[in-house]
């Protein structure tokens, strides 16, 4: 039976953080000021266990979850990482992960191996010195290209998330968009979010999806295409001349609360049910002093039944200068 909350949206997809530590300093997710030698990042004593995540991940399909994503940070700084991917195989779920792909060269025939079944790799810029830049770390693009192929030759579907920031790589649409269709990989383009407090958001930094899709008219002919599934995220368009589609991600300007069922857990076990929430729901604390699978059942169901959140409905100036909201490098996205 269905999970339903106040608006009668079902739970279906689990985003799972393993770890809040990521190799680069994305400017609009992990700023160097703020994520510097400073800042406390977990303890590895903190860390949900992968036998934990597995079993609370058994508990979200019990309640009618059918994809689990596995994020950041960068989940791939995790050790063994294909350890986890291999427990959460056995469950009867779409199981997909997202990665800067820095690592991808070293990790995706494991992760393949293991029972991954895709990936999304987040790369915001083909332009060498522009991504060096992005990423803060002087990262080439070139191996993230790298990592990408790694991915394909393991026989994992490859998506490419771009995050489009006015006047910082507004100017890789077009470009990005040719790069991948001739490579059969689908592109999609997210509107820069006010996740957090510590990327210095302005809504004049927010590129519109009808701006981006005008763009890719006007360059290759596009179509729209119908949603997969309600609570897709991402509104999807067809190239006319029949090379795969494109999709773009509206979070600010064409908000999408209304199908959204997604929930979030976090690296150390706390349960969030906005990419926009000020406070998570601690699952560790239970899990950690023996609860049964009904008590965290009920735990789950109790959260989402009563989930209100409307974030991007109601977004304004002032919901996005509030200081108190989760951080996307803890969350993933």
């Amino acid at each position: 039976m269905d999970v339903l909350d106040t608006f009668g949206r079902p739970l279906r997809d689990l985003r799972i953080s393993v770890t809040d530590r990521c190799n680069f300093r994305c400017v609009y997710c992990m700023p160097k000021e703020v994520y510097g030698r400073e800042h406390r990042f977990l303890e590895r004593r903190e860390l949900l266990t992968f036998e934990e995540i597995a079993r609370l991940a058994r508990v979200f399909v019990e309640q009618g979850v059918t994809k689990l994503r596995i994020t950041g940070g960068e989940p791939l700084v995790r050790r063994d990482l294909e350890r986890l991917i291999a427990l959460l195989a056995e469950l009867d779920v779409d199981l997909t992960l997202t990665t800067n792909a820095s690592l991808l060269p070293q990790k995706a025939q494991a992760l393949a191996d293991a029972g991954l079944r895709r990936i999304t790799v987040s790369l915001d810029s083909l332009d060498d010195a522009q991504f060096r830049a992005l990423n803060d770390v002087d990262f080439p693009v070139d191996r993230v290209l790298e990592g990408i192929d790694a991915a394909t030759a393991a026989g994992l579907p490859v998506k490419v998330n771009a995050v489009v920031k006015r006047g910082a790589n507004d100017d890789q649409i077009v470009p990005m968009a040719a790069f991948f269709r001739e490579r059969g990989h689908t592109l999609r383009f997210i509107e820069y979010m006010d996740v957090g407090h510590t990327n210095g958001w302005r809504l004049d930094d927010v590129v519109p999806a009808k701006e981006i899709v005008g763009l890719l008219d006007d360059a290759f002919g596009v179509e729209p295409v119908d949603p997969g599934y309600r609570g897709e995220v991402a509104r999807r368009w067809r190239y006319r001349d029949g090379k795969g589609e494109i999709g773009v991600i509206a979070s600010v300007t064409q908000p999408f609360c209304g199908d959204c069922t997604r929930i979030r857990l976090s690296a150390e076990g706390k349960l969030f049910t906005c990419l926009f929430a000020v406070r998570g729901h601690d699952l560790r604390a239970l899990l950690r002093n023996g609860a049964g699978d009904e008590e965290l059942e009920q735990a789950v169901r109790g959260v989402w039944r009563v989930r209100s959140d409307r974030y991007s409905e109601r977004r304004s100036q002032a919901t996005a200068d509030l200081r108190d909201r989760v951080e996307m490098s803890y969350i993933g996205g």
